[in-house]
């Protein structure tokens, strides 16, 4: 191996910063230099795709830098010094530049040239930081791949961020003076610890024989901002019978602030081994630890506020909401593979969207999250849902009823093992803030547990008051639940309070409550059985009649959606009162009720008819919307509806003449447009088709005419 020449290198890494063009043939980096000069970026993000593009590329600097980046950082600084340019607009002077006007000043008189302690160091007048980023081909490193060999060098790693510590200033370069002689003093500050000298090392100290004592001056000391933090193997990565491997991440300077707890991304940055500090020295011996420096951050899903679109994706979404059928067609996209549910699909949609929250004046706050329930027998593919809905949110969590207690779920109370202080870890409710908790098995909990869900089901915070700390977490979440009836398989022969088995106090909070019974029955039963043998041979689902959306559309189209804040106007008012109080009073007087409606019940039809016109890119609430999330709660029932009819004895065709008789009757009306008459009925379950068939049955009757274009209805008094 030739000599190295760090000298020959800084020269090719000036070429290269000044000479780089991008696709448009600008000067990309000479472009950074003189934001950087203007005091408007820090960072200086060097891609080493760029260095592989470049037209004089030389394949040994590209190797060098990759295999031993840490001293090319520091390579690229010295370049960078020499390069920036003058800045070409005016900034205020922070302290930083007034501190650097007066040395450079004092500097003249003070320096006799000898003591390398008296040379200003350069990281001490730099404003910028250097970050050299892995090229993004190829597959990343999972934790375990990276091993000794790497040590040095710039390697790319997924996973999911466990921990992460606070910001705090780092030291850099401290700065001393002295009492003697009032030189000025400086230290670099490589590592986590540092001796701080105590003695005048300047040549007037040494000469007199004066010790001189030094004092640390903090305020012209050179500090970074840096955060600590854990990132763990994703499951899919653990080979079997292993548990996750984690490594500690530094972040430096820009990069803070970057991560949080429950995100999954992909860093780029240089693996670095540390010696062990402290009473951990003791203990360890000869053991070292190794980090990983950061320098990149890429997130795998962005939280919908982040989602920034580009101009293709702008022009599909435009596309999609100008499709008239496109809530069909979003709720169709949500895992295509299982077959039918199609309700509860457009349900976990709206779920997705979510409604706006209100904020009212005096403080008071109005949640604009659905809270789903899927309560169904066994193998109705209510855990698959769950699943795929985590993947396509952009923040969520799965946990199950058993595997999780009360503190898991909220928030638990630790040592934190580097300070030793007592820490709140967040619960898997507080991790979703912002996104959706999916809970399976949720009734196997222990009751105690559950009840740790029912503030963040409506305040939407998590109140401690533990180990002498007292405060309230945000926990702004979906919450959607999968559970089994009492006896595993709905009973029929019950009362749906005795099946459904969950406090009145839990099941009022859920917008939906939606029961998936598996009846026997011929066709769709072959259905369904096709179903599952093509997605089984093919690894697809069946042709939905157009492509499904992928997640990353989906998420796009969600996020565009959530940006807006639909109101509902005064003339919906009278309509949707009128329509809760039919529901009260239909439950009133039944003998078993089906469900358990409260004035949330009221506040859930608001909400999912906000969650409608989101979809629809409106600013307003419509009836269409008003009567969809009507229908949604009557649909959510309907496996039982379907079985009261069948013991009442109606067949579907009389059941539609007595609703629209028993309507017309309370409007104290003749006449029924058509259209009101497919929403009552479509409430109950049954189809246009039906409604059509027994149009036609009872006007052969003569029990009323129909219009031969509109098919309004018009009774014949008899």
């Amino acid at each position: 191996m030739k000599d190295l020449n760090f000298n020959a290198d800084k020269v090719l890494a000036k070429e290269f910063l000044s000479n780089f063009a991008d696709a448009n043939g600008e000067a990309k980096y000479m472009n950074i230099l003189q934001e950087v000069a203007n005091h408007k970026i820090r960072a200086v993000q060097i891609d080493l795709e760029d260095l592989f593009n470049y037209k004089d590329l030389d394949e040994e600097f590209l190797r060098r830098v990759t295999e031993n980046t840490r001293r090319y950082i520091g390579i690229f600084a010295c370049a960078i010094d020499e390069l920036l340019p003058e800045p070409t607009e005016a900034f205020h002077d922070d302290d930083h530049d007034i501190l650097m006007t007066q040395r450079a000043e004092d500097g003249t008189n003070n320096a006799d040239g000898s003591d390398p302690h008296q040379k200003m160091p350069p990281e001490i007048k730099r404003y910028f930081e250097v970050y050299i980023r892995a090229p993004s081909k190829g597959r990343p490193f999972t934790i375990r791949e990276v091993k000794a060999s790497y040590i040095g060098q710039l390697v790319r790693i997924s996973g999911i961020v466990t921990r992460c510590s606070d910001v705090k200033p780092l030291m850099q370069v401290a700065v001393y003076t002295c009492e003697e002689c009032g030189y000025e003093i400086y230290q670099d500050v490589t590592a986590r610890v540092f001796m701080p000298l105590f003695e005048c090392p300047s040549k007037r100290c040494s000469v007199n024989r004066t010790k001189g004592n030094l004092i640390l001056q903090l305020r012209a000391s050179k500090f970074l901002k840096f955060q600590e933090a854990k990132i763990q193997e994703l499951a899919e990565h653990v080979p079997k019978g292993h548990i996750p491997r984690s490594m500690t991440v530094h972040f430096r300077g820009e990069m803070t602030r970057k991560v949080a707890p429950g995100d999954v991304v992909e860093l780029s940055g240089i693996f670095l081994p540390i010696p062990y500090t402290g009473f951990r020295a003791m203990r360890a011996g000869l053991v070292a630890d190794t980090y990983l420096e950061a320098m990149s951050v890429t997130h795998f899903k962005k939280k919908y506020e982040e989602y920034e679109l580009r101009g293709d994706e702008e022009e599909q979404i435009t596309r999609l909401a100008e499709d008239g059928d496109i809530y069909n067609k979003l709720a169709r996209s949500l895992a295509p593979e299982i077959y039918g549910h199609e309700d509860v699909k457009k349900a976990l949609l709206l779920l997705l969207v979510g409604a706006p929250h209100r904020k009212l004046k005096d403080g008071m706050k109005i949640r604009g999250d659905l809270h789903i329930c899927l309560m169904g027998d066994p193998g109705v593919a209510k855990s698959q849902l769950l699943k795929h809905i985590i993947n396509v949110a952009p923040r969520g969590v799965y946990t199950t009823g058993r595997g999780s207690s009360g503190v898991g779920l909220t928030a638990a109370v630790q040592k934190d093992p580097v300070t030793n202080e007592m820490v709140l870890e967040g619960g898997a409710l507080v991790l979703a803030d912002m996104g959706i908790c999916a809970i399976d098995e949720f009734d196997k909990m222990d009751e105690s547990d559950r009840t740790a869900i029912h503030e963040v089901m409506e305040q939407q915070t998590v109140s401690i008051a533990k180990a002498g700390i007292t405060t309230s977490l945000n926990a702004r979440t979906a919450i959607l639940a999968a559970a089994n009836p009492a006896w595993g398989r709905y009973d029929l022969r019950r009362t749906p309070a005795e099946n459904i088995n969950l406090p009145p106090a839990l099941l009022s909070r859920f917008d939906l409550l939606w029961l998936i019974l598996d009846r026997a029955d011929m066709d769709s039963d072959l259905e369904m059985a096709r179903h599952v043998v093509y997605v089984h041979q093919n690894k697809e689902s069946p042709a939905l009649g157009f492509t499904p959306l992928e997640p990353s559309v989906l998420r796009a189209y969600i996020s565009a959606a959530r940006r807006l804040s639909p109101f509902v106007p005064k003339e919906l008012e009278e309509y949707i009162a009128t329509a809760y109080c039919s529901i009260r009073q239909e439950e009133a007087k039944s003998n078993t009720p089906h469900s358990y409606t409260t004035v949330r019940t009221l506040l859930s039809i608001l909400r999912i008819s906000a969650a409608l016109a989101r979809l629809r890119f409106s600013e307003t609430v419509a009836q269409s919307d008003v009567d969809e999330a009507l229908r949604l709660m009557q649909m959510s029932k309907f496996s039982l509806y379907s079985d009261d009819r069948q013991k009442s004895g109606l067949d579907a065709i009389s059941d539609i003449y007595s609703i629209l008789r028993d309507e017309a009757a309370r409007a104290n009306k003749m006449d029924v447009s058509y259209a009101h008459a497919l929403n009552w009925i479509s409430r109950k379950g049954y189809s246009e088709a039906q409604l059509k068939e027994c149009l036609e049955e009872y006007a052969a009757l003569n029990v009323w005419q129909i219009h031969p274009h509109t098919f309004d209805i018009r009774f014949i008094d008899a």
